[in-house]
């Protein structure tokens, strides 16, 4: 599977390469407009492989990884189309729309589950730093992972969590799914809203 990701990533940089999109530079509060040069490269394999593999970890409940995706569609729906990217703005629109018909069936209790997801419109944007926005609650879900996993290993069998990728820990607490997909998706919605004020400070 890692494979295939490396394989998609690398198509996904090329293509952007060959019409013109790709850069090196990406936007860093408080630095500004910044050349990573080829830092750039490896930092956007770990960064796009990384995403698609958070999003399936917070594929794990009825509804939560469809209702966070499309707040975050939302969000770059917004961004695209205040950036006048109406090419992007499109596709974000289409992405919400199709995740909406999904979350008929996908919302507790599902009936059908979302496979895997690529989330690159920040790199079609030329605007990788965007994902540390849009993409907050997989990377939160992620790193609760990799916490657990290193803490337990340090420790030698103990637990930070009561259970990873964090909605479980919620679900071990009592919370209803519904009321974990509410509350992750008004975080993305924070998420989204910091990552559109952050455009209009950089960008506009």
């Amino acid at each position: 599977k890692i494979v295939a990701q490396l394989l998609i990533t690398t198509a996904l940089l090329f293509a952007l390469h060959m019409n013109g999109t790709l850069t090196t530079f990406v936007t860093l509060p408080g630095l500004g407009y910044v050349d990573l040069g080829l830092l750039y490269y490896p930092l956007s394999y770990g960064l796009i492989i990384g995403i698609v593999n958070a999003v399936n970890l917070t594929d794990g409940i009825d509804g939560l990884c469809s209702c966070v995706t499309f707040v975050s569609m939302l969000g770059f729906l917004t961004l695209t189309s205040l950036l006048g990217e109406f090419n992007l703005s499109i596709f974000a629109a289409a992405m919400a729309g199709a995740l909406t018909g999904f979350l008929f069936w996908n919302f507790y209790p599902a009936k059908t589950f979302m496979g895997d997801t690529v989330a690159g419109i920040a790199y079609a944007m030329g605007r990788p730093e965007l994902i540390f926005f849009f993409g907050a609650v997989y990377i939160w879900e992620a790193t609760t992972v990799v916490i657990q996993v290193t803490y337990f290993k340090l420790t030698h069998g103990k637990r930070l969590f009561k259970m990873t990728p964090i909605h479980h820990a919620f679900e071990m607490r009592g919370w209803s799914e519904v009321k974990i997909d509410c509350v992750f998706s008004f975080i993305a919605f924070g998420a989204a809203a910091l990552g559109v004020l952050f455009a209009y400070v950089y960008y506009l």
